[in-house]
């Protein structure tokens, strides 16, 4: 065989030996992913449904990504807090549970946030809808919402409503509905949705709006009372509660929603596994019948999907936003 055919084959040989050398601890490196437990920020105090959500996610996750995935609660400053902090994040095992407030509302309500919704995050998928449910406290004189309407109109300024803190989505549907109902209710904004339900049971508030899987068990226990839903149609769990739409306001839906992002700094095939592994999760057996039993609907679309979803909503709630005058003073 000819020296020059030799050496060509040598250097073939020697390439391809070079470039697997080069592409296996890449491999390794990715196959290795994670390599330490998942941390995911729920950027609200515990005992609301964003709690409920990303307890049900991570529980699933975890027996397939190959680490546990534990939820940390970090509240105040309507979430931006625990925001920034998984923005600036640089150990590519810290996640957030986006959610209709961090991502929709905040842009709109404040001058300067330390983070980008759109710029600093990847929208993995959208993991659930949950109904929200507007409720009085059982003294209350009224039995449902054209009562509670006549009632407040009859009172104005006199009654309290709370949220989980201003620009939360409670705080949105309730401005909704006082802007189509042409209400004046007083808004009392709390550090998550936990401290503001227990003053709500305990009579210091009037009313509230709150996810489905938060109130469920208090509404059964007759600790509140729900007078309305924000969903189109009504609720398996609540056939006797009409919805808002059904009592005069055609076309009216408020509906929360929650996400999981990630730094969009992160390596594009850390980003790929987390949403295929986010996704089977979310679509998953065990995770739809958790969600269900809270009357949160289970949803795990794609990251293209999740992304234009949030455009979408964005668009939707910025003219609501300006038209309800909702500002961030008073947050924690």
């Amino acid at each position: 065989m000819h020296p020059t055919t030799l050496s060509r084959r040598q250097l073939l040989l020697a390439g391809a030996t070079s470039t697997a050398a080069l592409w296996l601890p890449q491999a390794r490196a990715q196959a290795g992913w994670p390599s330490k437990p998942l941390r995911l920020v729920v950027p609200f105090a515990p005992g609301g449904s964003s709690e409920i959500v990303a307890r049900a996610v991570a529980g699933e996750m975890a027996k397939t990504i190959g680490q546990n995935v534990f939820v940390d609660n970090k509240p105040g400053a309507a979430g931006n807090i625990a925001m920034q902090e998984v923005a600036n994040s640089n150990d590519e095992h810290t996640l957030v549970l986006g959610h209709i407030g961090t991502l929709a509302v905040n842009p709109y309500i404040f001058p300067k946030l330390p983070y980008d919704a759109n710029r600093d995050f990847a929208p993995i998928t959208l993991l659930s809808k949950v109904p929200s449910l507007y409720v009085v406290h059982p003294d209350l004189p009224v039995k449902n919402l054209k009562e509670f309407i006549a009632y407040a109109k009859s009172k104005p300024g006199q009654l309290n409503y709370g949220s989980a803190g201003n620009g939360s989505a409670g705080h949105l549907a309730f401005e909704y509905l006082k802007m189509v109902s042409e209400t004046f209710i007083v808004h009392v904004p709390y550090r998550g949705t936990g401290p503001m339900l227990t003053d709500l049971m305990s009579g210091r508030l009037q009313a509230a709006s709150v996810g489905a899987p938060a109130l469920l068990a208090f509404i059964k226990a007759g600790k509140l009372r729900c007078i309305a839903t924000g969903t189109a149609q009504r609720l398996p769990q609540l056939p006797d509660v009409p919805t808002v739409a059904e009592q005069g306001f055609k076309g009216f839906e408020m509906t929360q929603w929650y996400g999981l992002m990630a730094p969009r700094k992160w390596p594009a095939a850390h980003l790929d596994k987390l949403e295929a592994e986010a996704i089977k999760a979310a679509r998953g057996s065990v995770v739809k019948d958790k969600l269900a039993q809270e009357t949160a609907l289970a949803v795990g679309s794609t990251g293209k999907e999740f992304d234009a979803f949030i455009k979408a909503e964005q668009a939707r709630w910025k003219p609501v936003i300006e038209r309800a005058q909702i500002k961030p003073e008073g947050t924690g």
